[in-house]
């Protein structure tokens, strides 16, 4: 049993400091080690489980300019010949792991394309590594592909191969609508940018294109969010991702702040963050949109879905190619080198590029998927008594007691719901539901 929270939830005013709040895991990456490398192998060997969906990731982390509040490993100083053996090597690590008994003739159900900027990649670079990918391990049954971009790169060639190659959700990285907060940012694009791609993007009949934007940047104020807001509803896109700024501890404005001695970063704080995102989720389901998550609006339910999210956060397998990229297999999680050349290395060796990894436990798996659905706002207890014969509302009676009484949550026989005040803050409240060897103050 998980004890009591002890702490309030949220102080009354809280500065945004430096670290990651958003949660995108559990166990915590900080408790991954290379004393468990060996665990990918086994594994590997161990046939899939019955029904397990199987997903793939590709990092691509070549971009045009670093962004001052990116935290991925990204290249910026890449040439042609360079990204080919990148790219190059990323098939063969998944030749290699596709003749593994876990993987063997399994077909993906999602496929995403994550970056850095995979809309870097030349049309004719796109067209060449989809095709190698799709011989060896076919997608044909995909029911998903999704496709970051960053609009300035998206001219009507690239557009037309994004479309060929079978990507059905573009997500447009478009951040912001106003020039200033865009390059002070450092943001390689530009507004003008946003609504070409855009336009563009709509004239190739995507089945999806997401709008990513984000609450709080440099140099944000009430009447720039206000227009992102308008400008947002103005192009009606499928769906909006809208995440709060955050500055983790190796991104550029982090550096910065550490030199000048300052621990509260110079964005707004988090009250004000959520407020904004309130206010946005408001307008847009005014528009017609449902609010699908902490973090999405989609305009059509039963039409656009995020299928990555959601198999992911239900247990699905992952083959995560490329470096620093994750993946999830069968229990283990594991990460490869952080690096690119450590990763070609590995690769031209025959060796796998694992860099950390951790094996789950029964127990850690159910928290896992639980506190991951959260984040959607709503969690079936019926789902987990099913699949794990737990009975959440006894098990995390005490957390469900002290979020409920602080507004943030109901329970009643079926599903645990979230309050959109607590939907705005669930990053921060799923702490409680940690095993208390997890509760930390580092990065998760």
């Amino acid at each position: 049993m998980n004890e009591a929270p002890t702490s309030p939830t949220t102080p009354a005013k809280s500065s945004t400091l430096a670290g990651n709040y958003f949660i995108s895991n559990y166990p915590p990456f900080s408790f991954w080690s290379e004393d468990q490398k060996f665990q990918v192998e086994q594994a590997l060997d161990t046939p899939p489980a019955p029904g397990a969906k199987l997903g793939l990731y590709h990092h691509i982390p070549f971009c045009r300019k670093r962004c001052h509040f990116c935290y991925f490993r990204v290249y910026t100083d890449k040439n042609a010949q360079d990204i080919q053996t990148y790219l190059d090597a990323t098939v063969t690590e998944l030749k290699s792991l596709a003749a593994r008994p876990l993987f063997r003739d399994r077909k993906p159900h999602f496929v995403y394309f994550g970056g850095g900027t995979p809309s870097y990649l030349s049309a004719k670079q796109l067209h060449e590594l989809t095709d190698k990918l799709k011989a060896v391990l076919p997608w044909d049954a995909a029911e998903e592909v999704a496709f970051e971009a960053e609009p300035g790169t998206l001219n009507p060639g690239k557009l037309t191969a994004i479309k060929n190659v079978g990507v059905t959700r573009l997500s447009l990285g478009v951040e912001h609508f106003d020039d200033h907060v865009l390059e002070i940012n450092g943001r390689a694009h530009r507004s003008a940018e946003v609504f070409t791609a855009y336009e563009r993007a709509r004239a190739e009949n995507f089945a999806q294109i997401n709008i990513d934007l984000i609450a709080g940047m440099l140099e944000e104020t009430e009447a720039l969010w206000q227009r992102n807001i308008e400008q947002t509803l103005a192009l009606r896109p499928d769906s909006v991702t809208i995440y709060q700024m955050e500055i983790p501890y190796n991104t550029t404005i982090y550096k910065e702040m550490k030199a000048d001695g300052k621990l509260v970063a110079p964005v707004a704080d988090w009250q004000t963050k959520r407020r904004w995102v309130k206010e946005a989720f408001a307008a847009l389901e005014s528009a017609g949109y449902t609010i699908a998550s902490g973090y999405t609006a989609v305009l059509d339910p039963k039409r656009t879905k995020f299928v990555y999210r959601d198999e992911l956060w239900t247990g699905a397998d992952l083959i995560g190619l490329g470096v620093a990229s994750f993946s999830h297999a069968a229990g283990v999680h594991y990460q490869n080198v952080t690096e690119i050349e450590p990763y070609l290395a590995a690769i031209n060796a025959g060796q796998r590029p694992v860099k950390r990894a951790f094996r789950t436990t029964r127990e850690e798996l159910m928290i896992r998927e639980f506190i991951l659905q959260m984040k959607l706002g709503r969690v079936a207890l019926g789902y987990f008594a099913e699949k794990f014969g737990v009975d959440l509302a006894q098990r995390f009676a005490a957390q469900f007691g002290h979020l409920a009484a602080e507004g943030f949550l109901t329970v009643d026989a079926t599903q645990v719901r979230l309050t959109r005040d607590g939907l705005l803050c669930v990053d921060t409240l799923l702490h409680e539901f940690f095993l208390s060897q997890h509760r930390t103050n580092k990065i998760v």
